[in-house]
Formats: structure tokens, C-alpha cells, sequence
């Protein structure tokens, strides 16, 4: 991989490679944009393969965040950190500490926060060293589990707006519903849906997960390895990115893909082949950025009641660009991805 060509392909600002030995610190940190305010995105920790897995998750994650804020006319730009380890073994104070230092550096061009693999106990100690983070102890987003609670309403939102085009009505009674993962988000998904008197079809690798939505929820149970297929009138993709990929779009028995996961698509193409297949995909930077809209506004002031208010912008924002999807002939993707660049 040519690391430079893809920064100059995906408009990248810049790509810092981040190794402190004494700390056990191996780190990337990706800035896409900074057109519209400082980079913001969370700090991942994961069980990368090499540094080359971790600098593209990084990349094509950043460049997402930049697409929400857009799409949303949020005064931020995006970015990411993900660090090289195993977040049940590999973390330390020292770890964070380094990393706090690194993004110290970068003079506040990127804000970090909780993702995959971390906490906000983690976000206390990369305090500790700068003040360019979120989620931290005493702020509204480290409060229980509101981000997750915010993103779950936007794509539950999102879905709405879509089933309101798609199958000709915004109520969601009666719909089927297919949960990919029952993590925070795709938990509080299900709450919102099982409200709304859909049915539930959820899968996890994790089978108690699985047996609690069950109980609460009446949801019926599938193998991981057969959510994909599930017969459905929605699927929710809530665990992680890549899920929608050549192998699995053709076995896609559904009518519109919405969830909550980052970057959904392997490629970009595969939302041509949604389209081909006449299943109306809803890009994920618009339908999942619940979470950035409400740190966006807690950075700006706002209390939380404009928070939940804010969040109801998904509902028009994919109105819109299923709208100009139909509208112009061009996949959902591509709409949303024009929206975004206008906006920048």
C-alpha cells in the first residue's frame, strides 16, 4: 500500500505514526479535515494484524467522521486514533499518558474521545497530558451510556425516514428488523424498535447478549453467520465495519440496510451492487452520527435537551439524500457523499 497516494486519493491531511517504547505505545492517528474545525473522532484500541491494518482503519474511519459533521453542518472536521494492543491486556497508564502527549503535539487540529476498545477511564489519563479530549469524567458524554443511547435514536430515526420512502410508511408496526450485533448500540436499537412494535431478528457472537434481547424483547435468535441472510424488511448492521461486501450484498434478503456500524461497505462499489439488487442502502456516516452530533453539542454548550433535539436531524438528513438519490439516478451513497462535500 502506498500511504501517500491513498492521503492524496481520500483528500487526507495529514497521517501521524505515533512509538513509545517505554510505554508500549503503538499508535496512528489519522486527520482528514480540518476545513470546518478542529478533527474529531474517538480513540480505538484494537488487536491490528500490522501497522498497515491499523493506519486504514484509521484512515477510512477519520475520513467518516469528516462526512458526518458535514452532512450535519457541524463546526468539526474528522479524525481517529487507534492504537496497536489488545484493550483487555495491553493497557496501561503510561500507554494513555504517551498517547495524550502525541496528540498534545498536534496543537488541538485533533480532539479524541471513547471508541471500540476504550474508556473513559482511558480519556481521564490522555487528560492528564492534554486538554484536546472528550468523554471524560464529569462531562455529559461520560455519563452513562447516552452516546450509545443518541447514535441507537439516530439510526432508529434514520430507519423510519427510510421505511417512510422505501415501504411507504414512517411506522415502523409490524416491520421486521434484523439487529447485527447487541452491543450498546444495537441494544438501545432494539429498545427503539421493540417500542415501535417491530420484530426482532438479532444475532451476536456473544449468546448471552442474544438471550437478553430475547427476553426483554421477544426477539427471535439466528447464528451470526446467518444474520446476513435473514429474511427481513430491514437490516441493521451494528457491529463491525466491512459487512456489506461482494460475498454477502447477494445473499442480502431484506429491503433496506440501516445500522449503526462505521463503514459498512468494503468498498464503495458495493453500493452499487445495493443498488442493483434494488435494496436501498443508509449510508452509515449519516444515519449513525448521533454520537458526533451530541459531542459536537456538548463541546459547543448546548444542554442536553438540544442534544435529543439535534439528533432529530437524522430523520431529514436521510430523507434528503434518499431523495436525491431517486432524485438524480446515483446510488444512496454517492447522494450522501455529494452532500457531505458541498458542505465542505
Amino acid at each position: 500500500m502506498d500511504i501517500l497516494d491513498v492521503m492524496e486519493r481520500l483528500s487526507f491531511e495529514q497521517l501521524v505514526f505515533c512509538r513509545d517504547p517505554a510505554a508500549g505505545l503503538k499508535a496512528v492517528i489519522a486527520i482528514h479535515s480540518t476545513k470546518r474545525g478542529p478533527a474529531l473522532g474517538g480513540c480505538r484500541m484494537w488487536r491490528y494484524a500490522d501497522g498497515e491494518e491499523a493506519a486504514l482503519d484509521a484512515i477510512r474511519l477519520a475520513r467518516s467522521m469528516t462526512y458526518k459533521a458535514a452532512v450535519f453542518g457541524l463546526n468539526y472536521g474528522g479524525g481517529k486514533a487507534v492504537i496497536v494492543g489488545d484493550p483487555a491486556t495491553d493497557k496501561s497508564e503510561a500507554l494513555f499518558r504517551a498517547l495524550g502527549r502525541r496528540i498534545g503535539q498536534l496543537q488541538g487540529t485533533y480532539m479524541t474521545g471513547v471508541d471500540l476498545g476504550t474508556t473513559v477511564q482511558d480519556m481521564d489519563l490522555i487528560r492528564l497530558e492534554t486538554p484536546y479530549v472528550t468523554d471524560t469524567t464529569g462531562t455529559m458524554m461520560a455519563e452513562g451510556d447516552f452516546t450509545a443511547e443518541m447514535t441507537a435514536c439516530g439510526v432508529y430515526l434514520g430507519m423510519k425516514a427510510a421505511a417512510g420512502a422505501v415501504l411507504g410508511s414512517a411506522d415502523l408496526q409490524g416491520v421486521t428488523a434484523a439487529v447485527q450485533g447487541l452491543g450498546k448500540v444495537g441494544s438501545f436499537l432494539c429498545a427503539y424498535l421493540h417500542a415501535a412494535g417491530a420484530r426482532l431478528i438479532v444475532s451476536d457472537i456473544d449468546a448471552a447478549r442474544a438471550a437478553k434481547a430475547v427476553q426483554a424483547y421477544g426477539a427471535a435468535v439466528v447464528p451470526p453467520e446467518d444474520i446476513v441472510s435473514a429474511s427481513c424488511d430491514i437490516f441493521a448492521p451494528c457491529a463491525l465495519g466491512g459487512v456489506l461486501n461482494e460475498r454477502t450484498v447477494p445473499l442480502l434478503n431484506c429491503k433496506i440496510v440501516a445500522g449503526s456500524a462505521n463503514n459498512q461497505l468494503a468498498e464503495e462499489r458495493c453500493g452499487d451492487l445495493l443498488s442493483a439488487r434494488g435494496i436501498v442502502y443508509v449510508p452509515d456516516f449519516v444515519v449513525n452520527a448521533g454520537g458526533l452530533i451530541v459531542t459536537a453539542c456538548e463541546l459547543d454548550g448546548l444542554s442536553a435537551a438540544d442534544m435529543k433535539r439535534s439528533v432529530e436531524r437524522v430523520y431529514d438528513a436521510v430523507t434528503e439524500v434518499l431523495a436525491d438519490a431517486q432524485r438524480n439516478g446515483v446510488s444512496t451513497w454517492s447522494a450522501a457523499e455529494k452532500l457531505a462535500e458541498r458542505n465542505l
